[in-house]
């Protein structure tokens, strides 16, 4: 055995940390990361589910006392360990078998993306029959929704969708994913203020903005309360280790602190104008708020049809879903190629070809899952998709932002130094991971498992 040891900067290479985001270009990317599909689509279906304004403040409660706190921790300990979640546990913790526990986060990336690249295919292609006209040929949309979900299409979506993130993914952090970022999202900022203005001018605006900011506190339960806790968690995108992976690209002299909180702002910002454009074009065109899944795909298109040239407002719509889902896509991706080019020393082209063909091995069937040919195949009253997005979502992510949780607060002793954060915000930020986030993530893994 030869007892030639590495350089800190050869192993620093493998693990693929020598890349860095600028400050702005990590804020984008971050910003990016959270507000995909669950903050469009998720959002605005739960909270029409939960009776609207109050949802909302309960989602924003939410957002500041566990979504914030558990953010500034995944992003100190991918800093702090300078690798993916595995060797990022592993090294801060001093222990090598808390690396499986990051390992969680690994693989609930992973599995999220086959089943989140399914929709974002969906996004693509309702984007092109909607400028094209062909959306609108039909008046049933149920059965246009029905029939493209069962043919062989959202394969070939879902294939664009791995072609674009995998081709990010390999040009690296600079000039891949900052550039790409620093590309989309002001044009998503666009997208959103233009469709923000033409639903705010609709006939039906002021019931649905009422509907949206009035709180009804009659409206909520406490299964309301745990819907908007578990919303904001996962609207931050923790508990996959895509937030602990960017971490890893950070600069030392960049502020965790003004980092979370332009995060935390972006995000919110976001699903405020979600809500702003969705309930206004819901309430004028006489579509239940709480249409549930199918809002997007099957009640707004007529919504889109019914309006003036609401075939170009029905494609940006739809656009501007598409590029938020491949944001996320890529954070979901950077996580287990971080991982392989660390473990294995791949270098990060190799890394990403690697699992884009592993991530689309699982893929495949799973988008014939949701509709498709394998639709009824059904295991306990699910079919794989269902049980993907179950496990993911219920289980795994959770348990990921429970470790962060842990780490941060009990086990890690660096943590405050990391974060830069003194006095009495750093009390209150401990206090937070240590006792109040646990306790909630807790209640939303019981919650979702069924058990309360």
């Amino acid at each position: 055995m030869s007892n030639k040891q590495e350089s800190p900067s050869t192993v620093d290479k493998k693990a693929g940390t020598t890349e860095r985001f600028s400050s702005a270009g990590f804020i984008l990317a971050a910003i990016g990361s959270s507000v995909g599909l669950g903050n469009m689509w998720k959002f605005t279906y739960v909270t029409g589910q939960n009776g609207g304004g109050a949802f909302f403040l309960l989602f924003i409660a939410c957002l500041l006392i566990v979504g914030l706190p558990v953010l500034m921790g995944e992003l100190a300990v991918g800093r702090a360990g300078r690798g993916d979640a595995v060797i990022s546990f592993s090294k801060l913790s001093g222990k090598k078998w808390w690396g499986a526990l990051g390992f969680v986060s690994v693989v609930a990336a992973f599995l999220v993306m086959t089943f989140y690249s399914t929709i974002a295919g969906w996004t693509l292609h309702y984007a092109v029959q909607s400028i094209s006209g062909a959306l609108f040929e039909s008046t049933d949309y149920q059965a246009v929704y029905d029939t493209f979900t069962a043919s062989t299409a959202p394969i070939w979506w879902q294939i664009a969708i791995f072609i674009i993130t995998g081709i990010v993914i390999a040009k690296g952090i600079s000039s891949g994913i900052e550039k790409f970022n620093k590309i989309v999202i002001p044009g998503l900022l666009i997208i959103l203020v233009i469709m923000l203005v033409r639903t705010l001018t609709l006939d039906g605006a002021a019931e649905g903005i009422r509907y949206f900011l009035y709180p009804d506190f009659s409206q909520l339960t406490f299964t309301s309360a745990l819907e908007a806790l578990g919303l904001a968690f996962f609207s931050l995108s923790l508990g996959m280790g895509a937030m602990l992976t960017y971490g890893a690209y950070v600069e030392k002299h960049q502020s965790l602190s003004a980092a979370t909180l332009a995060v935390g702002a972006g995000d919110l910002a976001y699903a405020l104008i979600a809500g702003l454009i969705i309930f206004p074009t819901t309430f004028t065109f006489g579509i239940a708020p709480n249409s549930g899944p199918g809002l997007v795909f099957v009640a707004l298109p007529a919504a889109f049809a019914a309006m003036p040239f609401g075939n170009l407002f029905g494609g940006l719509f739809f656009i501007l879903l598409a590029i938020a889902a491949i944001t996320s896509c890529l954070a979901l991706i950077e996580v287990p190629v971080a991982y392989l080019m660390r473990k294995y020393g791949h270098g990060r082209t190799k890394a990403t070809v690697f699992v884009m063909i592993a991530m689309y091995v699982l893929a495949l069937p799973v988008t014939l899952a949701a509709g498709g040919a394998l639709s009824d195949v059904t295991f306990a009253g699910r079919n794989l998709f269902d049980w993907l997005d179950f496990v993911t979502s219920n289980i795994m992510l959770p348990l990921g932002g429970l470790f962060v949780t842990i780490l941060v607060g009990f086990v890690w002793k660096g943590a405050g130094e990391e974060t830069g954060m003194k006095g009495w915000w750093l009390k209150a930020w401990l206090f937070s991971m240590r006792y109040i986030a646990p306790i909630l993530i807790v209640l939303i893994f019981l919650k979702y498992a069924g058990i309360i």
